[in-house]
Formats: structure tokens, C-alpha cells, sequence
């Protein structure tokens, strides 16, 4: 199978000329955009790149000095390196650096439980070699990779924990932080917008987590011809376009979209008979909570609608007819 990094320059080159795009921007995250795509992109002459650094990358710049960590703030900063074209965009996320540094005292709390049952287990247990023990919980330090700050150490078949500060300090002074990467001139994008548009990503990222959930449901399906898969994923768009439309429309009602339309699923209709005919149906005042969805979403109910005395089988009670005829 080919790697996304390999095909994608080419797939959204016959975009551009199928849609008559003089400029392309790629905007991708660190595992798209690598330097062998950005290698591809600069055979464009009119292709561009928006993408994130890896952690390594950010040292390098940081040891170089392009960059300062003093840099890295609430608000977004810029910084330019004409002897290469790029720019750098620079922010701390405080919400994401406090998130960091939990999951890291929750890795060094599991840590602590494994080595209070290894001491347990080595009291109980006299012939039991502290060596054993020693190595599984060095072992689950590399595993949880807490290795460079967090070590294991060995007195009288005791063991303990050794926190070294000054390289715990080193390791969680990028927490937060990251660096956008672009070639974009300043004229054509300013320092917010580059962050705005990188951040985007999050929206494709929902789009493709919701189209493969129950309610949209693009599943891998067994077709034979390119163009019903071409179909199948067609209708799952349009259907994402509803979603994300109702999603905006919605907004301001806590709810899920799954769960407006299960609410919207109450409503219900009173037919009207004549002689066993259905004449016409009439269509209840709806319950607040179902008023309210209709009314943001622009959307009028009609007080009566006629009735044609069709009988339309669902999916449920076709099984059903079947089986009485």
C-alpha cells in the first residue's frame, strides 16, 4: 500500500488543475507534511505548506537559536528565518501543558503502586530476587518512556524511587509548546491566520471521526465498481454537510446532533379517517424541547398534510407483509 506521503502532492495537484487553482496551500500535521513531501511541494512553483515541528525539531531550532523558549507565550509569536524562507509561528497552550504534566504524575503514580507491590511481594517472599523486581519496574519506566527524569534504585530488598529534578525540569519545559512551520509569505498570510488555518485541522479530523461513526457510518463495503464507491461516500458527505449544518444551527441547545434528531424522532401525526380512509393528518402542537429544535433550525410545521391512503412498509414491518402474504 502507498503511503498517504507519497500520493498526496500528486492527488492535490490533479485537484488544482481539474479546479483551475493558481495557489495551493497543503495544510497537514507533523506525520503529513515531512520534508520528503515538502521536497515534492517545492517542484510547484505555486505549492505551499502549513505544518507543525516535532519535538526534536523545536530542540534543534532552540540549540541553533532561531528560536527562543522565552518566545513561547499565551499569545501567538513569529519568528523569521530568512536564510531558509520559513517562517515560525510559536505558542504555549496552557490547557495542553497542564494536561502534559498530568498524564505524566499519572504514568509516575502507576510507577509508585507497581513498586509498592514488588516491595510487598519481596517481604513476603524471602527467596524472591530483588533483580527480578528491579528490572520489571525499569522496564515499565522505558515503556511509559519517563526513563530521562524517573529511575529505579535497590537497598536491602527495598526499592525505591529517584526523581531527578534538574532533567524533569528539562523534560517538561516544552509542555504546551509548539511550532507551526510555513513558506507563506507575509503579504499573503498573516502570522494569525497561518495559526487559524493550522488549527483547522481539528474540524477535517471531527469530519472524518463523524463520518465513521453509527450515525454516518462510511465503513469499508465490499463494491465492484469504482463508481458506487465513488456513490457510497458521496451520499456519506452530503450527509456530514447536513450534519455540520445542523450542528451550527444548533449550537446554542446542549445537545448531541444524535441526540436533537432522537428528540425530533417524538413527533407525530393524528390521521383523520372517513369511513376507514385516511382523509387527512393533523399534526400535534410539538413539546418544547422539539419547538425549540425546529424553530433553530428555521424549520415551520405545517398544521395538516393530506392523507392519500398509501400504506408505506418500513424496513421493520417489511419482514412481516412478507411472511402474512
Amino acid at each position: 500500500m502507498t503511503s498517504d506521503v507519497k500520493t498526496m502532492p500528486e492527488q492535490i495537484k490533479k485537484v488544482a488543475d481539474r479546479f483551475g487553482c493558481k495557489e495551493v496551500t497543503f495544510v497537514g500535521d507533523r506525520g503529513m507534511i515531512k520534508s520528503s513531501v515538502i521536497d515534492q511541494l517545492k517542484e510547484h512553483e505555486n505549492f505551499h505548506f502549513i505544518t507543525a515541528l516535532t519535538t526534536p525539531q523545536i530542540e534543534t531550532l532552540l540549540k541553533k537559536g532561531t528560536i527562543q523558549l522565552s518566545l513561547f507565550d499565551n499569545d501567538v509569536v513569529e519568528v523569521s528565518d530568512q536564510e531558509v524562507r520559513l517562517r515560525y509561528v510559536l505558542r504555549r497552550n496552557p490547557h495542553r501543558a497542564r494536561e502534559v504534566a498530568q498524564v505524566r504524575q499519572q504514568k509516575k503514580a502507576a510507577i509508585e503502586r507497581l513498586v509498592e507491590k514488588k516491595n510487598l511481594y519481596l517481604r513476603e517472599h524471602p527467596q524472591a530476587h530483588v533483580d527480578a523486581a528491579h528490572r520489571e519496574v525499569s522496564t515499565r519506566i522505558e515503556k511509559l518512556k519517563l526513563h530521562a527524569w524517573l529511575s529505579v534504585a535497590s537497598s536491602e530488598r527495598t526499592l525505591t524511587l529517584v526523581v531527578s529534578e534538574e532533567c524533569l525540569t528539562e523534560e517538561s519545559k516544552l509542555d504546551g509548546c509548539y511550532v507551526i512551520k510555513t513558506d507563506l509569505e507575509i503579504e499573503v498570510a498573516s502570522t494569525q491566520l497561518i495559526h487559524e488555518r493550522y488549527k483547522d485541522l481539528a474540524q477535517v479530523e471531527w469530519a472524518f471521526r463523524t463520518s465513521k461513526t453509527f450515525e454516518l457510518e462510511m465503513r469499508p463495503i465490499n463494491v465492484r465498481k469504482a463508481s458506487r464507491t465513488r456513490g457510497h461516500i458521496f451520499v456519506v458527505m452530503l450527509a456530514y454537510m447536513i450534519e455540520k449544518e445542523l450542528r451550527n444551527l444548533w449550537r446554542g441547545i446542549d445537545l448531541k446532533v444524535q441526540e436533537a434528531i432522537n428528540e425530533l424522532s417524538t413527533l407525530c401525526l393524528t390521521e383523520i379517517c372517513d369511513n376507514g380512509v385516511g382523509v387527512c393528518n393533523v399534526i400535534p402542537a410539538p413539546r418544547e424541547s422539539v419547538k425549540r429544535l425546529l424553530d433553530q433550525a428555521n424549520v415551520t410545521m405545517p398544521a395538516v398534510l393530506p392523507g392519500k391512503g398509501i400504506v408505506v412498509a418500513t424496513r421493520k414491518k417489511l419482514p412481516e407483509n412478507r411472511q402474512s402474504q
